[in-house]
């Protein structure tokens, strides 16, 4: 079953985004999703539907008490490994196009920096239980760590190189200096500041890793017919594909990239601009390559390819390497604003907006369509 452009991402929302944000991670949902309900034009009554993270701490239920949501017809969350905003964005566009429900917000709020910080295995540290107990006595800690080790191989195996990771974290930077919402609106990077600073976990500058932070932010989904009817003229970003993989063999990249473009019956050179999830730079090259996109994402980033104005702009709004680390939700934000023609480093009359928010686990196709 398909639900190509049946449904569309009517309405985003987000809080400022911070280092401590002085609000309970429950507020920082509750104000992103009634931003995102103003921009959808639903009121909270209408609400049937709530999906989260699964690592996300405020419960549907409560969250639904709070804006005064009657009844929920749909809730749930993802329990897989990675980040799973674009799964959960599948499985709410397949229950609207099922009737499952009419509307459907998908939230997240976190405080990453002034709470529970990923950096410090807060998150994903198993306490030596479970598969930490093969790892965590051996230092692997936090995903940099594992992460690192695959980096390095594949730098081996094709040739990405250091200074490569460092001009994408420019180009991202740049973005993010075009875009007052981002953490690093005001502050100008160069690849020497990305050289120079300080190793992670080698190959990983400081640069390269992605931010920690305090935020929210919330997507509503409802049927292509109903966004239009209340969208006051301007474009609706339409769901053209969403699919996911977990486990399995193969790279998950892969599997995912043959539903979503068999699903969306285009091709990758149809694509106009592309979110990729980038906890670690490294990984928007490796993603790149591993969708299809490019054969050599290293002579992509070398000639500025990948800047708003570049031939495959990557990551507009500055990403998780200088917006916000919001799990991928910043991503999804982005690319409807890139496919309604508002983003601040908006890539022309873009129709076909690819947005990844977990390196495989899942990917979006959005497409512009006129109301």
């Amino acid at each position: 079953m398909s639900f190509q452009n049946s449904v569309a991402i009517a309405g985003v929302g987000e809080t400022d985004y911070s280092r401590e944000s002085g609000r309970s991670e429950l507020t920082l949902s509750l104000q992103a999703i009634q931003a995102a309900l103003e921009d959808a034009n639903v009121e909270p009554h209408e609400v049937d539907g709530l999906m989260k993270w699964y690592v996300d701490t405020s419960a549907e239920a409560v969250v639904a008490s709070n804006l005064g949501i009657p009844d929920l017809a749909w809730f749930g969350e993802i329990n897989q490994a990675g980040n799973v905003g674009a799964a959960l964005v599948a499985h709410a566009a397949a229950a609207i196009h099922a009737g499952m429900a009419s509307i459907i917000v998908i939230y997240r709020g976190v405080n990453g920096r002034s709470g529970r910080r990923y950096g410090r295995g807060d998150v994903t540290g198993q306490g030596g239980r479970a598969g930490g107990a093969f790892t965590e006595p051996y230092g692997l800690l936090t995903p940099q760590h594992g992460l690192a080790m695959s980096t390095r191989r594949r730098m081996f195996e094709t040739g990405r190189t250091s200074e490569q990771f460092g001009r994408q974290a420019v180009i991202q930077r740049e973005h993010a200096n075009r875009n007052p919402k981002a953490t690093f609106y005001d502050r100008p990077l160069t690849l020497e500041d990305h050289q120079n600073s300080r190793l992670i976990v080698d190959p990983f500058h400081l640069y390269d890793c992605c931010l920690e932070s305090d935020g929210g932010g919330a997507l509503v989904l409802m049927r292509a017919e109903m966004a239009r009817e209340r969208s006051n003229g301007r474009p609706v970003a339409t769901i053209r594909a969403a699919a996911q993989s977990g486990p399995g063999r193969g790279s998950p990249v892969r599997r995912t990239a043959s539903r979503l473009f068999s699903m969306a019956a285009i091709e990758r050179a149809d694509i106009d601009v592309v979110q990729i999830y980038d906890h670690f730079c490294p990984y928007v090259l490796f993603a790149l390559e591993d969708y299809g996109f490019v054969d050599d994402a290293g002579a992509l980033v070398d000639e500025r390819g990948t800047a708003w104005d570049g031939r495959l702009p990557v990551n507009t709004s500055g990403g998780h390497l200088s917006e916000v680390y919001l799990q991928g939700m910043n991503h999804l934000i982005e690319g409807t604003r890139q496919a309604r023609g508002e983003s601040t480093s908006q890539v022309g009359q873009a129709r076909f907006s690819f947005i990844d928010t977990g390196i495989g686990t899942g990917a979006v196709i959005l497409e512009r369509q006129e109301s």
